[in-house]
């Protein structure tokens, strides 16, 4: 089997497609949290704290010097990250939580008992007839 063929039939395996289009749509997710964190909660956030923006949270290890830049440890955005991995966390959370619960329901629904066909049920009374005549009467 030629390299190219043994390729394209393990990209072309379902599991393969779906990886690939759950990378996809959690990349396009991902930005969505992030623009919520930085646009939508940290604003108010860092009014209530004293209208600081998080992104300008930095701690400066070493001022610069001539053309050497400064050495700085940016701890605002790493805050703002830890947030929007919480919502990330949080949605994953809710997403999963409520399919579990779809598939509770669906496992707890008794599937009904489908009626015997005709022939199953001549079958079964040609069985009770036989096991009576095999019986020793006393």
């Amino acid at each position: 089997m030629s390299f190219m063929k043994e390729f394209r039939e393990f990209a072309m395996r379902g599991n393969v497609v779906d990886l690939a289009v759950g990378v996809i749509i959690g990349a396009a997710f991902g930005k969505i949290v992030s623009s919520l964190v930085a646009d939508i909660i940290m604003p108010p956030l860092g009014l209530l704290i004293g209208g600081v923006d998080f992104k300008q949270f930095a701690w400066v290890i070493r001022e610069a010097q001539g053309t050497v830049p400064a050495v700085v440890m940016k701890y605002g955005i790493f805050i703002q990250n830890i947030f929007d991995f919480l919502i990330v966390a949080l949605a994953i959370f809710c997403a999963i939580t409520l399919m579990n619960k779809m598939r509770r329901k669906e496992e707890a629904a008794p599937a009904e008992v489908p009626k015997p066909t005709a022939e199953e049920v001549l079958l079964t009374e040609i069985r009770d007839l036989l096991k009576q005549q095999q019986t020793p009467k006393f």
